[in-house]
């Protein structure tokens, strides 16, 4: 039988099986497409009503708190509930709530924002102070809705998303990594949050170059993924055919820094979490050199043993024929603008598939540095005070 006459009678064959089950698919496809539409319909309606805040952080100008300060900031966004029952997720459309942390430069000059649902605004300043005594909070307009991107010919536009080049349960290199738990001289420190600050205090005139995580609570099995993954390095050093048992005399030294660093990890609070940047500037203000800076500004984390990041959406292409006449790069652009306007990444129309950080790593790649940092343009406060409100609740 000849490839193409082969090809027709299984096509056919097919086509009839499906027709015949018609009655019994269609239905189903129908239905599964309803539902999806309801779940979200209601999700939308309960987003379109949540209210969010956008708050900045003034910091003092000497702190000596590690990172360790800000887990315990992140313990006050680590929120599962709201969402236990089918009545919650599926009729009401309830989602977990999410948070954004973010760092941005406004020409050069450098600002720490939290975006949070309206409901967990005085919580999260509560942490704050506790952790920060001497910082001001201050409640501000949303420094995006200043860029008319979309239509404003004025602008020009690079962005990018991350995603990890090994699996979840692999962290990145992390404060602890570099040694700022322990108790050292501030010219001693090696703080791995200071080399993402000078790019942004290098923006000029013109310039801005915005950093965002946006995290929620997780509800994988995060955990449990993280000792499968131990038991398999283990596994790989001994044969089980020939009932080996293993000893840690087995492992290299990278290997069990390895398994300390995930049973570290697994050991705190997880979070759901989406990495973006752009930078983007006036016309005559941008600056081609800041695109691979940009790309390389999360590389201080990066591990070849343990876990690091790759860009992933960028607005652009390899090759001049991936996009005729730039109309791919331009809906890009507007795209990632629009998904970093709106701090969506969950849920749809814009849902994405999360990496998975512990407490300890989204305070490495987001805490309030200390005298370590010194770029001229970073707003700090100038005088001391005498404590947080007094009016702030518990």
């Amino acid at each position: 039988m000849a490839p193409f006459d082969f090809f027709f009678i299984s096509l056919t064959s097919v086509a009839e099986t499906a027709y015949e089950w018609s009655w019994l698919i269609v239905p189903f496809a129908l239905g599964f497409l309803a539902w999806k539409t309801w779940v979200h319909y209601v999700n939308a309606d309960f987003l379109a009503n949540m209210e969010f805040v956008l708050i900045e952080i003034l910091l003092p100008r000497e702190i000596r708190r590690s990172p360790l300060a800000m887990e315990l900031v992140l313990n006050a966004m680590h929120q599962t509930g709201g969402t236990t029952t089918w009545v919650n997720r599926y009729w009401q459309g309830r989602v977990r709530v999410f948070f954004s942390l973010e760092i941005a430069s406004i020409e050069g000059r450098v600002h720490f924002f939290i975006r949070t649902p309206i409901a967990f605004k005085n919580t999260i300043e509560s942490y704050i102070y506790a952790e920060y005594p001497e910082a001001e909070i201050s409640e501000v307009p949303d420094y995006v809705e200043k860029v008319k991107y979309s239509k404003d010919g004025r602008y020009v536009l690079w962005g990018t998303e991350y995603k990890f080049t090994k699996p979840d349960p692999y962290p990145i290199k992390t404060y602890i990594d570099y040694g700022m738990d322990k108790s050292l001289k501030e010219e001693e420190k090696i703080d791995p949050i200071t080399p993402t600050i000078e790019l942004m205090g290098s923006m000029q005139k013109g310039e801005q170059l915005w950093f965002q995580i946006i995290i929620r609570a997780t509800t994988q099995e995060w955990k449990d993924v993280g000792k499968e993954e131990i038991e398999k390095i283990k596994s790989e050093k001994f044969d089980k055919e020939k009932d080996e048992k293993f000893n840690e005399n087995m492992l290299t030294k990278a290997e069990k820094e390895t398994i300390s660093a995930i049973e570290r990890s697994i050991d705190k609070l997880g979070f759901d979490a989406g990495i973006r940047t752009i930078y983007i500037a006036e016309k005559d203000a941008f600056r081609g050199t800041n695109i691979p800076a940009t790309i390389n500004m999360l590389k201080q984390y990066n591990s070849n043993n343990l876990n690091g990041f790759r860009p992933a959406r960028a607005t652009s292409f390899d090759y001049p024929w991936q996009d005729f006449r730039g109309v791919r790069v331009s809906a890009k652009k507007k795209n990632i603008f629009d998904l970093y306007r709106k701090r969506s990444f969950f849920y749809p129309p814009h849902s994405r598939t999360p990496m998975v950080f512990c407490s300890e790593e989204i305070a490495t790649m987001y805490h309030f540095p200390g005298g370590v940092s010194e770029t001229p343009s970073f707003g700090r406060v100038e005088s001391k005070k005498s404590g947080p409100p007094v009016n702030l609740p518990v």
